[in-house]
Protein backbone atom coordinates (compact mmCIF):
# COMPACT_ATOMS: atom_id res chain seq x y z
CA UNK A 1 0.00 0.00 0.00
CA UNK A 2 2.82 2.36 0.93
CA UNK A 3 4.47 1.66 -2.39
CA UNK A 4 1.26 2.53 -4.24
CA UNK A 5 0.83 5.76 -2.27
CA UNK A 6 4.46 6.68 -2.92
CA UNK A 7 4.00 6.05 -6.64
CA UNK A 8 0.82 8.17 -6.70
CA UNK A 9 2.64 10.98 -4.87
CA UNK A 10 5.48 10.90 -7.37
CA UNK A 11 3.06 11.03 -10.30
CA UNK A 12 1.23 14.03 -8.80
CA UNK A 13 4.50 15.78 -7.99
CA UNK A 14 5.80 15.19 -11.53
CA UNK A 15 2.57 16.55 -12.97
CA UNK A 16 2.86 19.69 -10.86
CA UNK A 17 6.58 20.19 -11.38
CA UNK A 18 7.85 22.52 -14.06
CA UNK A 19 10.83 22.28 -16.33
CA UNK A 20 13.72 24.61 -15.53
CA UNK A 21 13.68 27.71 -17.75
CA UNK A 22 16.18 27.74 -20.58
CA UNK A 23 18.13 30.91 -21.42
CA UNK A 24 17.93 32.03 -25.03
CA UNK A 25 19.67 35.10 -26.43
CA UNK A 26 18.71 36.89 -29.63
CA UNK A 27 21.25 39.43 -30.87
CA UNK A 28 20.22 42.35 -33.04
CA UNK A 29 17.10 42.12 -30.90
CA UNK A 30 15.79 45.57 -31.84
CA UNK A 31 15.80 44.70 -35.55
CA UNK A 32 12.97 43.60 -37.80
CA UNK A 33 13.88 39.89 -37.98
CA UNK A 34 13.95 39.69 -34.19
CA UNK A 35 10.62 41.52 -34.01
CA UNK A 36 9.09 38.75 -36.14
CA UNK A 37 10.93 36.04 -34.18
CA UNK A 38 10.60 36.80 -30.48
CA UNK A 39 6.88 36.14 -30.14
CA UNK A 40 7.19 32.64 -31.64
CA UNK A 41 10.05 31.75 -29.28
CA UNK A 42 8.30 33.18 -26.23
CA UNK A 43 5.02 31.37 -26.85
CA UNK A 44 6.60 27.94 -27.20
CA UNK A 45 6.69 27.34 -30.96
CA UNK A 46 10.42 26.57 -30.94
CA UNK A 47 11.53 24.92 -27.70
CA UNK A 48 8.27 23.28 -26.71
CA UNK A 49 4.85 24.11 -25.30
CA UNK A 50 5.91 23.20 -21.75
CA UNK A 51 9.40 24.77 -21.75
CA UNK A 52 9.69 28.01 -19.74
CA UNK A 53 12.05 30.57 -21.24
CA UNK A 54 14.26 33.41 -20.10
CA UNK A 55 14.68 35.61 -23.16
CA UNK A 56 17.78 37.78 -23.40
CA UNK A 57 17.72 40.63 -25.90
CA UNK A 58 21.16 41.89 -26.92
CA UNK A 59 21.80 44.92 -29.09
CA UNK A 60 24.12 47.92 -29.37
CA UNK A 61 23.74 50.83 -26.90
CA UNK A 62 21.85 53.20 -29.27
CA UNK A 63 19.11 50.55 -29.64
CA UNK A 64 18.38 50.15 -25.90
CA UNK A 65 15.37 52.53 -25.97
CA UNK A 66 13.89 50.43 -28.79
CA UNK A 67 14.53 47.26 -26.76
CA UNK A 68 12.54 48.77 -23.90
CA UNK A 69 9.56 48.95 -26.24
CA UNK A 70 10.09 45.33 -27.33
CA UNK A 71 10.21 44.25 -23.68
CA UNK A 72 6.93 46.07 -23.01
CA UNK A 73 5.28 44.31 -25.94
CA UNK A 74 6.50 40.88 -24.83
CA UNK A 75 5.17 41.58 -21.32
CA UNK A 76 1.86 42.75 -22.79
CA UNK A 77 1.48 39.44 -24.67
CA UNK A 78 1.02 37.79 -21.22
CA UNK A 79 2.75 34.62 -22.40
CA UNK A 80 2.69 31.83 -19.78
CA UNK A 81 6.09 30.36 -20.70
CA UNK A 82 7.99 33.65 -20.61
CA UNK A 83 9.63 33.89 -17.19
CA UNK A 84 11.87 36.91 -17.74
CA UNK A 85 12.98 39.30 -20.49
CA UNK A 86 16.44 40.83 -20.13
CA UNK A 87 17.40 43.71 -22.46
CA UNK A 88 21.13 44.45 -22.51
CA UNK A 89 24.05 45.83 -24.49
CA UNK A 90 26.62 43.86 -22.45
CA UNK A 91 27.93 40.48 -23.68
CA UNK A 92 28.68 39.32 -20.13
CA UNK A 93 24.95 39.63 -19.42
CA UNK A 94 23.76 38.55 -22.87
CA UNK A 95 25.81 35.35 -23.09
CA UNK A 96 25.71 34.18 -19.47
CA UNK A 97 24.66 30.53 -18.94
CA UNK A 98 23.01 30.24 -22.35
CA UNK A 99 21.23 27.16 -23.66
CA UNK A 100 20.69 28.67 -27.12
CA UNK A 101 22.12 31.66 -28.98
CA UNK A 102 20.52 33.09 -32.10
CA UNK A 103 22.98 35.57 -33.59
CA UNK A 104 20.89 37.75 -35.88
CA UNK A 105 22.82 41.00 -35.58
CA UNK A 106 25.61 41.73 -38.06
CA UNK A 107 27.03 44.60 -40.07
CA UNK A 108 24.89 44.99 -43.21
CA UNK A 109 26.49 45.82 -46.50
CA UNK A 110 26.23 49.55 -47.13
CA UNK A 111 26.30 51.37 -50.43
CA UNK A 112 29.85 51.63 -51.74
CA UNK A 113 31.17 49.03 -49.29
CA UNK A 114 33.50 46.44 -50.79
CA UNK A 115 33.08 42.79 -49.84
CA UNK A 116 36.36 42.68 -47.94
CA UNK A 117 35.26 45.70 -45.85
CA UNK A 118 32.04 43.88 -44.98
CA UNK A 119 33.99 40.77 -43.98
CA UNK A 120 36.41 42.82 -41.88
CA UNK A 121 33.59 44.51 -39.93
CA UNK A 122 31.83 41.20 -39.31
CA UNK A 123 35.00 39.38 -38.28
CA UNK A 124 35.34 41.91 -35.45
CA UNK A 125 31.71 41.37 -34.36
CA UNK A 126 31.75 37.56 -34.46
CA UNK A 127 35.23 37.25 -32.98
CA UNK A 128 33.97 39.20 -29.95
CA UNK A 129 30.73 37.24 -29.75
CA UNK A 130 32.55 33.90 -30.09
CA UNK A 131 34.94 34.88 -27.29
CA UNK A 132 31.99 35.91 -25.11
CA UNK A 133 30.22 32.59 -25.76
CA UNK A 134 33.44 30.80 -24.84
CA UNK A 135 33.72 32.73 -21.58
CA UNK A 136 30.13 32.98 -20.36
CA UNK A 137 27.81 30.44 -22.08
CA UNK A 138 27.23 26.79 -21.23
CA UNK A 139 29.51 24.45 -23.19
CA UNK A 140 26.35 22.75 -24.43
CA UNK A 141 24.99 25.96 -25.98
CA UNK A 142 23.53 25.61 -29.48
CA UNK A 143 24.56 28.58 -31.61
CA UNK A 144 22.72 29.61 -34.78
CA UNK A 145 24.29 32.36 -36.89
CA UNK A 146 21.85 34.31 -39.04
CA UNK A 147 23.71 37.56 -39.67
CA UNK A 148 25.37 37.67 -43.10
CA UNK A 149 27.75 36.54 -44.47
CA UNK A 150 26.30 33.78 -42.27
CA UNK A 151 28.58 30.83 -43.13
CA UNK A 152 31.81 32.74 -42.60
CA UNK A 153 30.51 34.63 -39.56
CA UNK A 154 29.63 31.24 -38.07
CA UNK A 155 33.13 29.90 -38.76
CA UNK A 156 34.73 32.95 -37.09
CA UNK A 157 32.46 32.63 -34.04
CA UNK A 158 33.32 28.93 -33.73
CA UNK A 159 37.05 29.53 -34.04
CA UNK A 160 36.78 32.23 -31.37
CA UNK A 161 35.07 29.81 -28.96
CA UNK A 162 37.53 26.89 -28.79
CA UNK A 163 36.00 25.33 -25.67
CA UNK A 164 32.58 24.88 -27.33
CA UNK A 165 32.34 21.94 -29.76
CA UNK A 166 32.37 22.94 -33.44
CA UNK A 167 29.26 20.80 -33.88
CA UNK A 168 27.32 23.23 -31.66
CA UNK A 169 27.59 25.97 -34.30
CA UNK A 170 25.38 26.18 -37.38
CA UNK A 171 24.25 28.85 -39.81
CA UNK A 172 20.88 29.48 -41.36
CA UNK A 173 20.18 28.05 -44.81
CA UNK A 174 16.71 26.90 -43.81
CA UNK A 175 15.21 30.01 -45.38
CA UNK A 176 16.70 28.97 -48.73
CA UNK A 177 15.51 25.40 -48.10
CA UNK A 178 11.97 26.64 -47.42
CA UNK A 179 12.08 28.84 -50.51
CA UNK A 180 13.11 25.87 -52.66
CA UNK A 181 10.42 23.61 -51.20
CA UNK A 182 7.79 26.27 -51.74
CA UNK A 183 8.78 26.89 -55.37
CA UNK A 184 8.47 23.18 -56.17
CA UNK A 185 5.15 22.96 -54.29
CA UNK A 186 3.72 25.94 -56.20
CA UNK A 187 4.88 24.46 -59.50
CA UNK A 188 3.20 21.13 -58.69
CA UNK A 189 0.06 22.68 -57.21
CA UNK A 190 0.48 20.95 -53.83
CA UNK A 191 0.87 22.20 -50.23
CA UNK A 192 4.44 23.00 -49.16
CA UNK A 193 4.60 20.09 -46.72
CA UNK A 194 4.04 17.70 -49.65
CA UNK A 195 7.64 18.43 -50.68
CA UNK A 196 10.54 16.94 -48.73
CA UNK A 197 14.30 16.46 -48.99
CA UNK A 198 15.29 19.41 -51.12
CA UNK A 199 18.91 20.37 -50.40
CA UNK A 200 20.71 23.68 -50.19
CA UNK A 201 24.41 23.08 -50.78
CA UNK A 202 27.08 25.56 -49.81
CA UNK A 203 26.96 29.25 -49.03
CA UNK A 204 23.99 31.40 -48.02
CA UNK A 205 24.68 33.62 -51.01
CA UNK A 206 23.81 33.78 -54.69
CA UNK A 207 26.22 30.86 -55.34
CA UNK A 208 24.20 28.44 -53.21
CA UNK A 209 22.93 25.37 -55.03
CA UNK A 210 19.26 24.42 -54.47
CA UNK A 211 19.17 20.75 -55.46
CA UNK A 212 16.00 18.69 -55.99
CA UNK A 213 17.60 15.55 -57.43
CA UNK A 214 16.83 13.73 -54.15
CA UNK A 215 13.56 15.51 -53.33
CA UNK A 216 10.16 13.83 -53.18
CA UNK A 217 6.74 15.32 -53.87
CA UNK A 218 3.44 13.79 -52.76
CA UNK A 219 0.97 14.20 -55.62
CA UNK A 220 -2.56 12.77 -55.31
CA UNK A 221 -1.47 10.53 -52.47
CA UNK A 222 1.61 9.11 -54.20
CA UNK A 223 5.21 10.07 -53.44
CA UNK A 224 7.23 10.67 -56.60
CA UNK A 225 10.63 12.12 -57.45
CA UNK A 226 10.59 15.92 -57.80
CA UNK A 227 11.81 15.75 -61.42
CA UNK A 228 8.90 13.42 -62.26
CA UNK A 229 6.40 15.61 -60.41
CA UNK A 230 7.53 18.88 -62.01
CA UNK A 231 8.06 17.41 -65.49
CA UNK A 232 10.17 20.39 -66.58
CA UNK A 233 13.90 19.73 -66.39
CA UNK A 234 14.80 23.05 -68.00
CA UNK A 235 12.91 24.96 -65.28
CA UNK A 236 14.47 22.90 -62.47
CA UNK A 237 18.00 23.43 -63.83
CA UNK A 238 17.46 27.09 -64.69
CA UNK A 239 14.78 29.45 -63.44
CA UNK A 240 14.11 27.46 -60.25
CA UNK A 241 17.75 27.70 -59.16
CA UNK A 242 18.11 31.41 -59.94
CA UNK A 243 14.76 32.21 -58.26
CA UNK A 244 15.92 30.63 -54.99
CA UNK A 245 19.43 32.08 -55.23
CA UNK A 246 18.16 35.63 -55.80
CA UNK A 247 14.98 35.52 -53.70
CA UNK A 248 16.37 37.71 -50.92
CA UNK A 249 17.23 40.47 -53.39
CA UNK A 250 13.78 40.15 -55.00
CA UNK A 251 12.09 40.61 -51.62
CA UNK A 252 14.20 43.71 -50.90
CA UNK A 253 13.35 45.16 -54.32
CA UNK A 254 9.62 44.63 -53.75
CA UNK A 255 9.37 45.42 -50.04
CA UNK A 256 12.21 47.93 -49.74
CA UNK A 257 13.14 45.88 -46.67
CA UNK A 258 14.84 42.51 -46.26
CA UNK A 259 13.09 39.21 -45.56
CA UNK A 260 11.94 39.30 -41.93
CA UNK A 261 8.81 37.17 -41.57
CA UNK A 262 10.20 34.29 -43.65
CA UNK A 263 13.63 34.53 -42.00
CA UNK A 264 12.04 34.38 -38.55
CA UNK A 265 9.98 31.33 -39.58
CA UNK A 266 13.14 29.62 -40.89
CA UNK A 267 15.01 30.35 -37.63
CA UNK A 268 12.14 28.74 -35.71
CA UNK A 269 12.19 25.69 -38.01
CA UNK A 270 15.98 25.33 -37.65
CA UNK A 271 16.07 25.58 -33.84
CA UNK A 272 12.99 23.39 -33.37
CA UNK A 273 14.62 20.64 -35.45
CA UNK A 274 17.79 20.89 -33.32
CA UNK A 275 15.68 20.51 -30.17
CA UNK A 276 13.25 17.84 -31.37
CA UNK A 277 14.90 16.19 -34.39
CA UNK A 278 13.92 15.61 -38.00
CA UNK A 279 11.24 13.17 -39.12
CA UNK A 280 12.28 9.65 -40.02
CA UNK A 281 13.44 9.47 -43.63
CA UNK A 282 13.58 13.26 -44.02
CA UNK A 283 16.43 15.73 -44.05
CA UNK A 284 16.73 19.50 -43.99
CA UNK A 285 19.47 21.97 -44.91
CA UNK A 286 21.76 23.75 -42.48
CA UNK A 287 25.25 25.19 -42.59
CA UNK A 288 27.55 23.05 -40.43
CA UNK A 289 31.23 22.35 -39.97
CA UNK A 290 32.37 20.43 -43.05
CA UNK A 291 34.92 18.19 -41.30
CA UNK A 292 34.76 14.54 -42.37
CA UNK A 293 32.12 15.02 -45.07
CA UNK A 294 31.84 12.42 -47.83
CA UNK A 295 31.24 14.92 -50.66
CA UNK A 296 34.79 16.20 -51.13
CA UNK A 297 34.01 19.65 -49.71
CA UNK A 298 37.04 21.37 -48.08
CA UNK A 299 36.83 20.61 -44.39
CA UNK A 300 37.55 23.90 -42.62
CA UNK A 301 34.32 25.57 -43.75
CA UNK A 302 30.76 26.06 -42.59
CA UNK A 303 28.93 24.58 -45.57
CA UNK A 304 25.25 23.77 -46.05
CA UNK A 305 24.55 20.03 -46.37
CA UNK A 306 21.53 17.73 -46.15
CA UNK A 307 21.21 17.10 -42.41
CA UNK A 308 19.35 14.75 -40.10
CA UNK A 309 18.98 15.66 -36.43
CA UNK A 310 18.41 13.55 -33.34
CA UNK A 311 19.01 14.14 -29.60
CA UNK A 312 20.22 17.69 -30.36
CA UNK A 313 23.00 16.32 -32.57
CA UNK A 314 23.27 16.39 -36.36
CA UNK A 315 24.77 14.22 -39.05
CA UNK A 316 25.31 14.85 -42.74
CA UNK A 317 23.26 12.55 -44.98
CA UNK A 318 26.05 10.63 -46.68
CA UNK A 319 26.17 8.67 -49.90
CA UNK A 320 23.71 10.60 -52.05
CA UNK A 321 24.66 10.17 -55.74
CA UNK A 322 25.93 13.43 -57.20
CA UNK A 323 25.81 14.01 -60.95
CA UNK A 324 28.20 16.25 -62.89
CA UNK A 325 25.70 19.15 -62.99
CA UNK A 326 25.37 19.13 -59.20
CA UNK A 327 29.09 18.55 -58.60
CA UNK A 328 30.06 21.68 -60.54
CA UNK A 329 27.62 23.85 -58.60
CA UNK A 330 28.65 22.36 -55.23
CA UNK A 331 32.30 23.08 -56.01
CA UNK A 332 31.60 26.64 -57.19
CA UNK A 333 29.89 27.60 -53.92
CA UNK A 334 32.66 25.86 -51.95
CA UNK A 335 35.26 27.94 -53.81
CA UNK A 336 33.46 31.13 -52.79
CA UNK A 337 33.45 29.97 -49.16
CA UNK A 338 37.18 29.17 -49.27
CA UNK A 339 37.84 32.68 -50.58
CA UNK A 340 35.63 34.24 -47.87
CA UNK A 341 37.29 32.14 -45.18
CA UNK A 342 40.82 33.04 -46.28
CA UNK A 343 39.96 36.76 -46.35
CA UNK A 344 38.27 36.55 -42.94
CA UNK A 345 41.13 34.58 -41.38
CA UNK A 346 43.61 37.22 -42.49
CA UNK A 347 41.53 39.80 -40.58
CA UNK A 348 41.12 37.45 -37.60
CA UNK A 349 44.87 37.16 -37.16
CA UNK A 350 45.42 40.94 -37.17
Amino acid sequence: MLTLLTAMYLVVRAANSEAEPIRVVVTGAAGQIAYSLLYSIAKGDVFGKDQPIILVLLDIPPMLPVLDGVVMELQDCALPLLREVIPTDKVEVGFKDLDAAILVGSMPRKEGMERKDLLKANVAIFKAQGAALDKYAKKTVKVLVVGNPANTNCLIASKSAPSIPKENFSCLTRLDHNRASSQVAIRCGVPADNVKNVIIWGNHSSTQYPDVHHAKVTVQGSEVAAYDAVKDDAWLKGEFISTVQLRGAAVIKARKLSSAMSAAKAICDHMRDIWFGTKEGEFISMGVYAGGNSYGIPEDLIYSFPIQLKNKGWKVVDGLPINDFSRAKMEATAAELVDERDTAMAFLSQ
